[in-house]
């Protein structure tokens, strides 16, 4: 099984988690571990060649090293870009939680450091009973969770972080995402998170011309992560 693993969540959609996940699958990568970065559900594909395309897909594989089949990293890809469990329907498929998590076991088997990023926000639903803070308590991985700083990010950060937690879930670490340079008291809001969640700020990641995973790390201190690879090794 990996050496280590990691869960990326964030407060909704849209708010730069896929950024984050490559972003700590390229760190981890940095480190000399056999890496690899897994979205078991995408929504939102597109057909290229006669391969179905999906941005955040593509991300997270150009940031990994293990380069893994896709049906293993990403199970679950469909082209609507809705939530998981209605874009599913509309190709008449079902998610099954026991498919994600045997390839989750095939890809924990096959690397050393494994990033899982999830879908949307921390509970989407993926069936009509399973979502997606399911499938992070049934991992039990440490979670990394990714805000997009933006009016209501407070109250969205505060509330996912009480929802990880109460599913026995670690907080292992957070990220301010700026979504917006100009956006009103932006530091007020990040020092008010700081003040209020219980985990470690890994960093802030301003808004990025071209975002790219190896320029989101260079903001960012994985090493405060539990686990981290050579933490406090002198």
């Amino acid at each position: 099984m990996a050496d280590v693993a990691y869960f990326v969540t964030g407060t909704d959609t849209e708010i730069g988690k896929t950024l984050i996940a490559s972003a700590l699958t390229h760190a981890l990568g940095q480190t000399g571990l056999r890496t690899a970065a897994m979205k078991p559900i995408a929504a939102g594909a597109e057909d290229r060649g006669g391969q179905l395309h999906n941005d955040d897909v593509a991300q997270l594989a150009a940031a990994d090293s293990a380069q893994l089949p896709r049906d293993w990293t990403t199970p679950y890809l469909f082209r609507e870009p809705a939530a998981p469990h209605v874009a599913a329907a509309m190709e008449g498929a079902t998610i099954e939680r026991q498919r994600l998590l045997d390839c989750w076991q095939r890809v924990a088997a096959a690397a050393q450091a494994v990033v899982v990023e999830g879908v949307g926000g921390f509970r989407v639903p993926l069936s009509d009973d399973y979502d997606t803070a399911d499938f992070a308590r049934d991992l039990g991985l440490p979670v990394v969770l990714t805000v997009g700083l933006r009016l209501g990010c407070i109250s969205h950060a505060l509330l996912t972080a009480e929802a990880i937690l109460a599913r026995g879930l670690p907080l292992a670490g957070w990220v301010a995402n700026v979504l917006d340079p100009n956006m009103p008291h932006l530091q007020a809001n990040i020092d008010a998170l700081q003040a209020r969640l219980s985990a470690p700020l890994l960093g802030t990641v301003p808004r990025l011309v071209q975002p790219n995973a190896a320029e989101a790390a260079s903001h960012l201190d994985f090493s405060r992560l539990p686990g981290w690879p050579g933490a406090g090794v002198k």
